[in-house]
Formats: C-alpha cells, sequence, structure tokens
C-alpha cells in the first residue's frame, strides 16, 4: 500500500476505501438484479413492414459472440440477434432479400461460419437473394460472410480479402522468469494437455497440432470462396495468400462484383427487383435497464477504479515480472488461444 500512501494523505486513503468497498458493494447488488431481470430474455427482435422491402443487416466490429447483453452498442455486431433476425426473415413473406453492410476486420473462426451457413440458409429456404456491401472494411472472416453473396460491391475505399486464419501469438516467458529465478511447473495427463501455455515452449509436435488446426480451418475458407466466386480451389488458394487487397485490386482479382459509393450500391441493389422494393434497416436494441447501466458505471472505463489503480484497473509500478505473471493469468483464464479469421494488421 505504499504506491497508495504517497499518492494521497491518510485521511483521503481512508474515505477513497470506504467509497470502494461500497461501490463494490453496490455494483454487485445491481449486476445480480440486472442479471435476474434480464434472466432467459431474448434481444429484442425484428420486425419487418408489411409491404415488400429489402433487409439491410449491418456487421460491424469483430464478429463474435462475445459481447455482452447491456453493453453492446445499438451499431456493434450482436451475434445471437443477427441469427434470430435471418430466422425471421426466412418466415417474412414481405422480405425479398438481404443486403449486408460490412465494415469489419473478421472474427472467431465460429462466428464467422455460423453466419455464413444461417445465410445460406436462408437462401436456400427462401430462394432469396443477398447483396454484400463493404464500407472501409471486410476482411478476413468479413469475407468469409461476403462470399454467401449474390454480389459483392464495395467502397473504392474499402480493404478486403485477408484470406486466412490465426490463432494468434502464443508467448514463452520462460528464458524471463528464469532469469529472475521465477520457476513453474504444470501437472497434466499429457505432454500436449497444456500446449500453448506460457511457461513451456512450444514443442515441435505442438507447433503441427496447432498448425493443423489452421490449416483446417484455411481449406474451409478455401472451398467457400472458390464456391461462392465460381472459382476453382487453385485460383482461390493463389488469392488467399492472407493479403489485403484494395477495392480495385479485388475488383480485378474477381473477389468483388462492382466498386460503388454508398448511394450507388443501394440503388443498384433496389434495380435487381422490378418492384424495387425499399431498404429496411434491421436494428438491435440493447436490452439496458437501470441496474445494468448502473453497474457499468461503476465498474466501468477509468472510474474510481481506474484512479485508485491506474490504467485498466492494475496497481502501478506493479514491476516487470508481476506484469508478465498476469499476462498468463489472464491468458489462462481465457478460453484455449482463439482460431479467428481476423485481420490484424
Amino acid at each position: 500500500m505504499r504506491w497508495l500512501r504517497k499518492r494521497f494523505p491518510d485521511w483521503a486513503l481512508v474515505v477513497m476505501i470506504v467509497v470502494a468497498v461500497v461501490a463494490i458493494a453496490v455494483s454487485a447488488v445491481a449486476l445480480g438484479i440486472s442479471n435476474l431481470l434480464n434472466q432467459d430474455k431474448e434481444p429484442r427482435g425484428f420486425s419487418g413492414p408489411s409491404s415488400p422491402y429489402i433487409a439491410r443487416i449491418k456487421v460491424i466490429g469483430e464478429i463474435s459472440g462475445a459481447a455482452s447483453r447491456f453493453a453492446s452498442s445499438d451499431n456493434a455486431y450482436h451475434h445471437r440477434w443477427t441469427m434470430q433476425t435471418i430466422d425471421t426473415l426466412i418466415g417474412d413473406e414481405n422480405n425479398k432479400g438481404i443486403c449486408l453492410w460490412l465494415d469489419t476486420p473478421g472474427g472467431t473462426v465460429y462466428e464467422s461460419d455460423e453466419l455464413y451457413l444461417k445465410l445460406m440458409e436462408y437462401k436456400e429456404k427462401t430462394g432469396r437473394p443477398i447483396y454484400s456491401y463493404m464500407l472501409r472494411i471486410a476482411a478476413s472472416g468479413g469475407y468469409y460472410v461476403a462470399a454467401a453473396s449474390d454480389d459483392v460491391y464495395a467502397n473504392r475505399n474499402a480493404w478486403t480479402g485477408s484470406i486466412g486464419v490465426t490463432i494468434g501469438t502464443l508467448f514463452d516467458v520462460t528464458g524471463f522468469l528464469e532469469k529472475y529465478g521465477v520457476q513453474t511447473e504444470t501437472i497434466t495427463s499429457g505432454r500436449n494437455k497444456a500446449m500453448g501455455s506460457y511457461y513451456e515452449p512450444l514443442t515441435d509436435e505442438q507447433r503441427e497440432i496447432f498448425q493443423s488446426l489452421v490449416d483446417d480451418a484455411y481449406d474451409r475458407f478455401i472451398e467457400i470462396v472458390a464456391r461462392g466466386r465460381g472459382m476453382t480451389v487453385k485460383e482461390a488458394t493463389i488469392l488467399g495468400d492472407g493479403r489485403i487487397y484494395t477495392a480495385g485490386q479485388a475488383l480485378e482479382a474477381g473477389l468483388i462484383d462492382g466498386i460503388f459509393g454508398e448511394r450507388e450500391a443501394e440503388a443498384e441493389i433496389k434495380a435487381k427487383f422490378e418492384d424495387k422494393p425499399a431498404i429496411v434497416d434491421c436494428f438491435y436494441r440493447a436490452d439496458t435497464n437501470y441496474f445494468s447501466l448502473f453497474a457499468l458505471s461503476l465498474t466501468g472505463g477509468q472510474g474510481l477504479f481506474g484512479l485508485l489503480f491506474g490504467d485498466g484497473g492494475a496497481p502501478v509500478n506493479q514491476g516487470d515480472v508481476a506484469a508478465v505473471l498476469e499476462l498468463a493469468r489472464a491468458q489462462e483464464e481465457s478460453y484455449a488461444p482463439p482460431i479467428k479469421y481476423l485481420y490484424t494488421g
């Protein structure tokens, strides 16, 4: 606690600790009430108009299922809501098609593939078309999803491609810990059970195992690109070396079908329908209530805990070893290294 005493006088420190304890207690109660109110509650669904329309679904930000129900922005991608909305559109006879507005670097393999399969289910069950428009970026998982479309358009400033898979960066801090005299030991039931741990270097066998996981997801990606764009697997593989393409390069390579401004893309899509139906936005509305907002105001961002503990809620001046151990702890508390269709450039 010396670092706190240096920053604050004793009386201020006592007040801040009391306030912190009260805040933690109140936030815990608020979060509990929020969870109780939202238990088994589905996100607000989409209800289309009573006249013919094209549904515009926006895929903005990383494609992931990790968003909290009450912390999500209305504009952020919400996986469960998007899947439910497409199901609703399947049963809506007034719906004549879907246009995806994409502004995403991609995301997890699981959610990207689920969304792609749901879009393909929509096409198979309804016979209706899907069109995609790329704004700033529609890379990796964003392109994976776009491959379900009948036609793909892009803004002239858009980046796309990044056809590939990543399992992220695996850290090996054994040399660092050895330098500071920190010893670790992991008890497992097999030599590959803890592979990817910060505390043990990868063996050649483990490296091959991880590579096989990436290769399997990559092969699926290539098949989807080839099928969606009418290419051979060889042609798709040549394009799918992980690079980013500009809109002009993507058009030349056959990855997209046209370059338009946003208004032009809307007109191009509507012109494909005889009756030129309206394009109707499908909006996700975050399920918020007083308790969830109050809890977030106490626990999120640079609030009281940021003041007490510095940036990110971690104690200031915690030292190199503590920082590395905290990084390793956070990695172990998460799932296995997530395999992603994600552009991280």
